[in-house]
């Protein structure tokens, strides 16, 4: 790696190109934002009368740490030096108000990493955020990560999947908010004054999805019996094939959202639905990034079929068991993959084992991408809630409902002089329960799904290394 002499925000000047994380200022800020985050509200602000008159006095103190850390860092990372004079701004600014609720509006603003994309480029990130799936408080947090972009894949996203906000992003370092279940950077969680008019990036860390999909794919086929076939086993042994086939999962996933016969809002931000609107969504993206790695595959692109199983097996094996079952629309959405599969005869439950005809798998699981497609195609000729029943149908062809739903009932069931956003408070939060069979998966599945927060691509050996020993 080349080493450059470059000038720091308070005038150092140090050698860049080293890792951000093996510089002692590193573990100085991060202890910082540690202190910080236990003093915050749900909101990010501290409520000194609630923590005591000595915070009053120490917060400042810690925030000028968290100051002097950047300032120590951004040397490293000349790409960043807007963002962190911003961010250094608006820690002053949070400060100076008395630490209420923060606005990070400024520096979120200078933040644009989606601008530069080379892999390995490294970034600092801080910000008073939630992360999905993981803390839903806006504590501060800082996070030290690193770029997924290699040839390969910027040659596919220039030329076939154009996605210029997409990020593919690796943990270096993080603060207590990621050490959870969390595999997402997205703008929308952090504590802004008002939201901008677009956001301009979204990053998804594929090391941490790889991992976690290699430990639990390794114990559901030893539960299931399941016998891979010698190539996909190869790739769940191995971690870096796996990030790349999740990058590229990743990557074509995010653009779906925007693409093909849609709805008014793609990502139904703005509606309220029920939940099994937003599951067929998110598995039509999912589906769809399945079906262009069958094309790459049938091209000779080395990625088609690895991304194919990421997303059979990260869709069957752990969404449906992932997460409580209020309203849990990415569960649906395996369950019902998993379903169409056992009708159709791809996926087969007998003498204990879980049999996959590997033959027939990526032309059944592209018959029920053409089933959503064909819904949503359909739907722009359709009242919003006669599109719901059909959903709804497809759904209920392949998954069970409660026997308790009203939706299951028909229309005759519920009131239909309400608006249709109303009839949503009818939607039971478990709609589709899980299946006999999932159930039972569940019990066995939960402790290597629960060991799986904060996983990465550094710690899963360690974790099994400290877990042969403990046995």
């Amino acid at each position: 790696m080349t080493e450059t002499l470059v000038p720091g925000i308070g005038g150092a000047v140090i050698t860049a190109g080293v890792r951000v994380v093996d510089h002692p200022a590193w573990p100085e800020l991060k202890a910082a934002v540690e202190e910080i985050r236990p003093w915050q509200s749900a909101d990010g602000s501290i409520d000194f009368e609630a923590e005591g008159s000595h915070i009053r006095e120490a917060a400042p103190v810690v925030v000028q740490r968290v100051i002097e850390g950047i300032e120590a860092l951004s040397p490293l990372l000349p790409h960043g030096a807007a963002y962190h004079r911003a961010l250094i701004g608006d820690l002053r600014k949070w400060a100076d108000g008395g630490f209420g609720v923060p606005d990070f509006l400024d520096s979120l603003l200078a933040f644009a990493p989606a601008a530069e994309r080379a892999d390995g480029l490294q970034h600092l990130v801080v910000f008073p955020m939630y992360t999905q799936n993981g803390n839903p408080d806006r504590n501060l947090e800082a996070v030290v990560l690193k770029m997924v972009w290699p040839e390969w894949l910027s040659e596919l996203e220039r030329t076939r999947y154009d996605n210029p906000l997409f990020l593919g992003i690796t943990f270096e370092d993080f603060t207590p908010g990621y050490d959870t279940h969390s595999a997402v950077l997205f703008p929308e969680t952090i504590a802004v004054r008002e939201a901008p008019e677009r956001f301009t990036w979204g990053g998804i860390f594929c090391d941490r999805e790889a991992a976690r999909y290699r430990k639990v794919t390794e114990a559901a086929v030893d539960i299931l019996g399941i016998e891979l076939p010698e190539d996909i086993a190869r790739m769940v042994e191995d971690q870096e094939r796996c990030e790349k086939a999740f990058v590229l999962w990743d990557m074509v996933h995010d653009r779906t959202h925007s693409h093909g016969d849609l709805p008014f809002d793609p990502f139904m931000i703005k509606q309220r639905q029920p939940f099994w609107m937003y599951g067929l969504e998110e598995l039509r993206c999912d589906l769809t990034a399945f079906k262009e790695a069958v094309k790459l595959e049938s091209e000779g692109n080395e990625h088609g079929r690895d991304v194919q199983y990421a997303v059979l097996f990260d869709r069957m094996f752990r969404f449906p068991v992932s997460g409580d079952r209020n309203r849990n629309y990415d569960g649906l959405g395996g369950q019902l993959l998993f379903a169409y599969l056992h009708k159709h005869d791809v996926v087969r439950w007998t003498d204990n084992k879980l049999k996959i005809d590997w033959m027939r798998a990526p032309q059944v699981t592209n018959q029920l991408c053409a089933e959503i497609e064909d819904l949503y195609r359909a739907g722009i000729d359709r009242p919003k809630l006669v599109h719901w029943f059909k959903a709804y149908d497809l759904v209920a062809e392949y998954l069970a409902p409660h026997p308790g739903s009203k939706w299951a009932k028909g229309p005759d069931a519920l009131d239909l002089t309400q608006p249709p956003r109303k009839l949503v408070d009818d939607v039971l939060p478990d709609e589709f329960p899980l299946s006999m069979f999932y159930e039972a998966l569940a019990k066995k599945l939960k402790g290597v799904i629960a060991s799986t927060k904060g996983i990465t691509a550094g710690n899963a050996a360690e974790r099994e290394s400290a877990a042969r020993v403990a046995a």
